[in-house]
């Protein structure tokens, strides 16, 4: 879990947030990608679940909150450069909104 210097050490970006890669703690699989502010994390600390600032609605989202698709937080991490969180997760079910494990099923092939 993060020390309190680590999280005084988070390099927000100009609105506030930092970017949060979501993955299981058990497969490792990366579930989902979302964006915390001050707020948000501090409340998945106190709670011990994931909560993300929604950009679009302008407001807090406890992720599974309506779904049951809660995320319990294992591990939070932050990267060398103190830009982006690694939150390690025990998920309920899906990450994904359309119903998929992780949010990134799908594949570009035209590389």
């Amino acid at each position: 879990m993060l020390t309190e210097a680590q999280i005084q050490s988070i390099r927000w970006d100009k609105h506030g947030l930092v970017p949060a890669i979501v993955q299981d703690a058990n497969t490792l699989q990366v579930l989902m990608m979302a964006y915390m502010n001050a707020e948000s994390l501090q409340k998945t600390l106190d709670i011990g679940e994931t909560v993300f600032w929604s950009r679009s609605r302008a407001e807090l989202w406890h992720k599974g909150e309506t779904s049951g698709n809660i995320q319990r937080v294992h591990e939070i991490r932050i990267d060398c450069d103190e830009d982006t969180l690694l939150i390690l997760v025990h998920p309920a079910g899906a990450a994904c909104h359309t119903g998929e494990i992780s949010c990134f099923f799908r594949t570009i092939n035209q590389l």
